[in-house]
Parts: structure tokens; sequence; C-alpha cells
């Protein structure tokens, strides 16, 4: 019919601006011809991939707090076997250094009396020369390799703990032993924001007694956050997708560490260290895998 206006499937230039029209069920973008429905559904995927991993970060964020809470250690080994599945290990050595600044420095408030500093320097001396290596090596280091590298960290430490050797405690070396031991300690914490680990397990073969071994790995630990923070932070510009990770984290930080220090000396600590040692065990095979 002459009076019908007849429309056009496709793209319709109407007073200068651009239109589309559905073609059949699939319509097409005017911008670059791509189905409108295969926009929605990437964006739709991205949306619930993000969903996904925040739920992990926060999952882990709790359980690592809560870990820590109640044994006063581990809490950068769980978070990073889950954080490096979802987030970079660069945003995965600051948030636990962030973080670990929190947890670890309530205890060391609390165990303020029992500090002795004559055992603390030589580990503060070598970690303050250890921590510039590590953060150095961070910047350029491989991702796959750092997740491989902490997954091997993992099995072996906890093969270690598990078993616990009964060993003749070392006496020799005295501070420059300490000092070393800070240093390689200020290492891996630079790179992976793991603080306390061979301090932990230095004090054992030391075979100090439990309350003098706490006294010592935890004051050590919040000196190497404090550290790293420094230097992560005058070497690498913190991102704007970081600072947001430790804003959504933080309210389940403090959960997880209050539930933790309520559940302190109510749970036998040998059977739950054992099953805290089985869970990184296999986090760290799985990593490796």
């Amino acid at each position: 019919m002459s009076g019908e206006r007849r429309w056009r499937p496709g793209i319709v230039e109407t007073r200068c601006r651009l239109r589309y029209y559905w073609l059949g069920e699939i319509a097409a973008s005017p911008l670059n011809g791509i189905p409108i429905q295969a926009l929605f559904a990437r964006s739709w995927s991205e949306h619930m991939d993000g969903l996904l991993n925040l739920t992990i970060f926060l999952a882990a964020t709790f359980a690592s707090a809560l870990v820590a809470g109640l044994s006063g250690f581990a809490f950068g080994l769980i978070a990073a076997s889950l954080w490096l599945y979802v987030i970079s290990p660069l945003q995965t050595a600051a948030l636990i250094i962030a973080f670990g600044l929190l947890v670890q420095g309530y205890s060391v408030w609390k165990l303020r009396h029992a500090l002795d500093c004559s055992r603390l320097w030589p580990f503060v001396i070598g970690a303050a020369l250890g921590v510039p290596v590590g953060v150095t090596i961070l910047t350029w280091a491989n991702p796959a390799h750092v997740r491989v590298g902490v997954g091997i960290f993992l099995v072996v430490y906890t093969l270690y703990a598990l078993s616990r050797p009964a060993i003749r405690p070392i006496k020799a070396g005295g501070w420059l032993a300490d000092v070393i031991v800070g240093f390689l300690n200020g290492v891996l914490a630079g790179v992976t924001g793991l603080a306390g680990i061979l301090v932990t397990i230095w004090c054992g073969l030391r075979g100090w007694p439990k309350d003098q071994q706490r006294a010592v790995f935890q004051p050590i630990a919040v000196a190497i956050f404090a550290m790293s923070a420094a230097w992560l932070g005058a070497r690498v510009a913190i991102s704007a997708e970081t600072i947001r990770l430790f804003l959504f984290g933080l309210p389940v930080l403090l959960a997880g560490t209050w539930l933790g220090l309520k559940l302190y000396g109510k749970v036998n600590e040998t059977t739950f260290r054992k099953i805290v040692l089985s869970l990184l065990l296999l986090s760290g095979a799985a990593l490796i895998v």
C-alpha cells in the first residue's frame, strides 16, 4: 500500500540518532555487530564470576582470622592457599600484610609483658635486610611460579609440622644464626606476605618452650608486616581494587578474629592444630597441581 510506512530491519538513522531493532530473535549491536544476547550473557557471566571470587575471598578471610584468633598463627598460610585462586600474588601479599598487622598486633598487645628484646633483635635486623629483597622479587615474579612455590612450601611445612620429629634442640649459631633465619624469613615475607613461618619453625628447633616461642614469632610477624607494608607501598602503587577488597574483608576479618578469641581455650588445641595442618596440606597440594 502506498500510504503504508514500511520498516526495514537493521539500523535506521532518525534525527541523527542511531537505533537498532530486533531482527527476529537476535539483535545486532550498532557498534560491532555482536548479538545483544551475547553481550548480556557475557556481562552476566563476568558478574557471576566476580561474585563467586568475592565469596571465596571473604570465606578464606573469615577462616584465616578464625584460626589466627584461636591459635595466634597461620593467617597468611590459610589465606594464601585460597586467595591465590581468585586474586593476584601482589594483591595477596598486600592484603596478608594489612590484615596480618591487625590480627597479630592484637596478640602482641596481649603478650607485651612477656616480650624479651634480647631474643627479638637478631630476627628484626635480619628481617629488615630480607624484606626489601623479597618485595623486589615480588614486583617481577611470575604468578604461576609464585603459586607453585607457595604450594610446595605449604606441603613441606605441614608435613614437618605433622610429623614433629624428636630431635635435639639446636644450641649452636647464637645470634648470628637468628639473624640469618630472620633474613630468610624477611625474604619469604616480602614475596608472599607469610611473615613468621621460618621463625616459628626455628623457635621449635631451638627447643624453646611454647610460651617463649609465641613471644618471639608473633612480635616478629608484626615487625615484618610493618616493614613489608612500608616497602610495598614505596615500590608498588596499591590499586583501587585491592583497597576495595580490604574494605570488603575488614568486617569479616574482625568477626573471625572475635570468634577465634572466644573459642580459644575451649577447643582441644592439639586436635584443632592437626585438622588445620591437614587442610593446609591439601591446599598446598592443590596449588601445585
